[in-house]
């Protein structure tokens, strides 16, 4: 009984430790369950705001999926990084919780705890001296990559997970292997999907070694695969990791890297250690040991070259795990292999960058390796050094952590302590909102996208109204299902029919666009604190207010200065204020067409006889012509053909009705109809998937 409670009491100063070490650099405020001041922005922001969502939406199968943060944009609360662990715990109590309710800041105190007493734990396969567990514990705890993920990505701060990974994966003896790494494999998959590549990479070298050593019949290894495989798998769904079906692979490997340098390279971390030049990307393969752990590696070299510690002894049977973190750190450092601002770009098949984006981030894979680098510093340091000393330098080493550390995590706490709030500050003050909140069952953002500019103030003004949105931040978004949204918003724009259960917001290039197929007479587009928004059924709508002051659909046509103008749609030019509908970003020559329509619009300085375009039209051998029907205020003009790449004059003399139909109106609306768009992507010619035919590069009115 003496031994359990020794045993007790030490793994209790392990919790303590960590506890400390999270009061230290966090600070108390964020564990107040209705503190959210400190969510307000960047990724924090869409972590909780998917949660709110997830809470007040009804219970679904799988149980990850979160439509109302995302609507059909196939959200779940895995990708809003949400920890579905944790909500899944606190789901059930929904109606119990307070209107405001964070469990992020309990998540940050678990993650400190657990880190320091899994390092404890870890550091028992090298010392049974509690003094130096706890102090190698301590720069266990006091990571920098942990510690910088605070201030973002909240679920990756995790990092006790591949501690535990290593922990088993070390383990002499190891009972029960199944179910302690099976249960640590659906923990780290309820929490976040890169933490869990780590630990299943661990797990899988831990079982090849098992069997390479003859410790595990292939029969019994074979079963444990596929059991643990299925209980992953089944955790996954659940969560809704496949909720976004191709939207899982993404961009960035290579960008996101880990540079040669980067556990020497600070980046704002020491006091001591200067900042190294970088690539763009580098800063997600932040890996800098810290101050204190580069001094305990130094330390650990000298009776490592002086043969009283080897390091083979800590990897002895373990030639899987080691060649698993060899495969880890090349993974990590990437295809761009980054030396400070230099890089070397090694070619790799393109399906083999494809599967590689689904974890971009490629630099955070490091940190398992990281982990057995101050593992193996301990090591060295205990087994070739006397007690006194191995005490002495540990002791050392945390101290110069805590001290130069704070060069990086005092900006961290000052942010976390900021003033306590319950609620964000909103811009959307004018009473219209609160109508709309009570009148609209959804919010959507045109044009679709992932990451709209106004998206936290959206989804927030939605969250307290209890309303669906699809203006949202999500890690991974379905391609197919954003594809399908813009077609269909492009359709609700063309037509002038809009769902009537959704308020609208637009950004700029879609104001005119919807202006242009206004109903007048029943839908609403003004002008609202600053946003833009499309109220459909606003103005036959009883209960609401009366309509605030509205935008003239007329007045935000571009007008065409002189009647001689030839006007360009290159890249600044004021012809690109005339592109409508269909058109992709303009370029330092013009603007290429993108889909199956496109349309420009102007209100003209007189009369209009005769349009006059030069083009160019995607045109290759396997692909020689484009077709391109052209009318002008809805009246047919006519068809051309395209058959060069460049040079293309297009005249289109305007039959009595257009000019009738434009002296009528006061506009010119030329709509162009592209009978064979295809995208380069589909002839061979690249990466790129947008739909082109004609690219405008002058328009002359006469």
């Amino acid at each position: 009984m003496k031994a359990l409670a020794k045993h007790l009491g030490f793994d209790a100063l392990a919790l303590l430790l960590g506890a400390l070490a999270f009061f230290m650099v966090v600070g108390p405020r964020v564990l107040d369950p209705q503190n959210i001041a400190w969510l307000a922005s960047g990724d924090p922001a869409t972590h909780y705001l998917g949660w709110e969502f997830f809470r007040q939406g009804p219970w679904t199968f799988p149980l990850g999926l979160n439509p109302g943060y995302g609507l059909e944009l196939s959200s779940s609360i895995i990708f809003s990084d949400s920890n579905p662990l944790l909500a899944f715990v606190f789901k059930p109590f929904a109606s119990l919780l307070p209107a405001t309710f964070q469990y992020f800041g309990l998540w940050l105190l678990l993650c400190f705890a657990l880190q320091a007493w899994f390092a404890f734990k870890l550091l028992g396969h090298v010392t049974a001296s509690p003094v130096l567990r706890l102090l190698g514990a301590g720069l266990f705890v006091l990571s920098p990559p942990l510690m910088l993920r605070i201030g973002g990505h909240l679920s990756l701060v995790g990092h006790f997970l591949i501690l535990a990974g290593l922990y088993l994966a070390f383990h002499p003896a190891l009972r029960r292997r199944r179910l302690a790494w099976g249960a640590l494999l659906v923990v780290t998959a309820l929490v976040h999907s890169y933490l869990l590549a780590m630990v299943a990479a661990l797990w899988v070298a831990d079982l090849l070694g098992k069997v390479v050593q003859k410790q595990l019949p292939r029969t019994q290894a074979w079963r444990e695969l596929a059991l643990l495989f299925a209980c992953v798998a089944l955790a996954c769904w659940q969560a809704g990791y496949f909720s976004v079906g191709n939207g899982t692979v993404s961009g960035g490997f290579g960008l996101y890297r880990l540079n040669l340098l980067s556990i020497v390279d600070s980046s704002g971390w020491s006091y001591v250690l200067k900042d190294l030049p970088e690539g763009a990307g580098d800063y997600e393969g932040f890996n800098y040991l810290g101050l204190g752990a580069i001094f305990l590696v130094l330390c650990a070299l000298v009776p490592m070259l002086r043969g009283k510690a080897r390091l083979r002894e800590l990897f002895h049977g373990r030639l899987m795990l080691g060649l698993m973190l060899l495969a880890l750190t090349l993974f990590a450092i990437s295809h761009q292999i980054g030396l400070g601002p230099w890089a070397l770009r090694l070619p790799i098949p393109g399906f083999v960058e494809n599967l590689a984006n689904v974890f971009r981030a490629s630099g955070r894979m490091f940190w398992p390796v990281f982990y057995v680098m101050i593992f193996a510093a301990v090591f060295l340091v205990v087994r070739g050094c006397s007690r006194r000393v191995a005490t002495v330098l540990l002791a050392l080493a945390l101290v110069m952590q805590v001290l130069d550390t704070r060069a990086g995590w005092t900006g961290l706490r000052q942010t976390l302590m900021a003033a306590p709030a319950s609620q964000w500050p909103s811009p959307l003050i004018d009473p219209f909102w609160e109508q709309a909140g009570a009148h609209y069952k959804k919010v959507r953002w045109v044009q679709p996208q992932n990451t709209p500019p106004a998206w936290s103030v959206l989804a927030s003004y939605a969250a307290a109204h209890r309303m669906g949105t699809d203006a949202v931040y999500l890690g991974r978004m379905s391609k197919t299902a954003l594809k399908q949204m813009k077609q269909k918003t492009a359709t609700a724009i063309a037509s002038g029919q809009y769902e009537a259960d959704s308020l609208y917001v637009l950004d700029e290039p879609s104001v005119r666009q919807v202006a242009s197929s206004l109903n007048r007479s029943t839908d609403l587009l003004a002008r609202i604190d600053g946003y833009t928004v499309l109220a459909p059924g606003w103005k036959h709508c009883a209960t609401c207010l009366a309509a605030p002051a509205e935008l003239d659909p007329h007045a935000l046509m571009p007008t065409q200065e002189a009647a001689s103008d030839i006007l360009g749609f290159a890249q600044g030019n004021p012809g690109t204020a005339y592109l409508l509908s269909g058109w992709s970003g303009p370029e330092a020559w013009g603007t290429w067409s993108d889909g199956d329509s496109a349309q420009l619009l102007f209100k003209p300085a007189g009369p209009v006889r005769a349009l006059r375009l030069e083009t160019r039209a995607l045109v290759i051998p396997s692909h020689p012509h484009q077709d391109v029907q052209f009318s002008v205020n809805d009246v047919p003009v006519r068809t051309v053909r395209l058959i060069k790449f460049d040079g293309n004059q297009i005249d289109l003399d305007l039959p009595a009705a257009a000019q009738q139909a434009i002296a009528r109106e006061g506009v010119v609306r030329l709509a162009m109809t592209f009978l064979n768009a295809v995208s380069p992507q589909e002839l061979g010619l690249g990466a790129d998937d947008r739909r082109l035919v004609l690219g405008i590069k002058t328009l002359a009115v006469q």
